[in-house]
């Protein structure tokens, strides 16, 4: 899709996303096919599907978010906040502009691989945080295990950029717009607010 068209979508999202956040609601399933047209060949949205959402101080489960969608605090076991739904919204930018996910994961071992492969290692203080953090990094360390998937690949570390997997885009401003939603610490990521300004 073109940047303009992109926008169009992302203030209304962002909107939804103020507006969740204000009352502490957290979206928990934020993703493309949660998000319909109002009428076709115009572009005003809705988001749906609040089915396992909930308030950010009654939180109900530990397994949410559609695996490509999935914020690292997730996988990794850490308590959550309406952060997660930024992380999710980072990616669908990203998908919009590029028409694939870009952390498409096998699995969540794979998901933090494919991060890790454009976002590096997470922070020590994230991961000393993660109530699953053998099943990712090596024990007592801070070393990521890394993973095979079935067809025999291995994602590596720091070996991809936004710009290469965004297909080269040269827009510095949506770059770092994506790069401000995929904070690993979800207290840095770009709140609504700061994205819609």
């Amino acid at each position: 899709m073109s940047t303009g068209l992109i926008r169009r979508f992302a203030i209304q999202i962002l909107q939804a996303l103020k507006f969740q956040r204000d009352y502490d609601i957290i979206h928990c399933d934020l993703k493309p096919e949660n998000i319909l047209l109002k009428q076709p060949n115009k572009s005003g949205i809705k988001i749906i599907d609040y089915g396992s959402s909930c308030f950010q101080y009654q939180r109900i489960y530990t397994y949410i978010q559609s695996r490509f969608y999935r914020a690292p605090e997730i996988i990794m076991g850490i308590p959550y906040t309406t952060s997660i739904d930024m992380w999710s919204f980072g990616c669908i930018m990203a998908e919009l502009y590029t028409g694939y996910p870009l952390f498409p994961g096998e699995n969540e071992a794979e998901q933090l691989a494919y991060v890790m492969e454009i976002k590096g290692i997470p922070p020590d203080y994230i991961i000393e945080l993660s109530s699953r953090r053998n099943l990712f990094f090596e024990k007592d360390s801070f070393v990521p295990i890394l993973v095979t998937n079935s067809r025999g690949w291995r994602r590596l570390l720091n070996t991809k950029t936004l710009p290469n997997v965004l297909k080269k885009c040269q827009d510095t401003k949506f770059l770092e717009f994506i790069d401000l939603c995929l904070d690993w610490d979800p207290v840095n990521r770009m709140t609504p607010l700061e994205a819609l300004q």
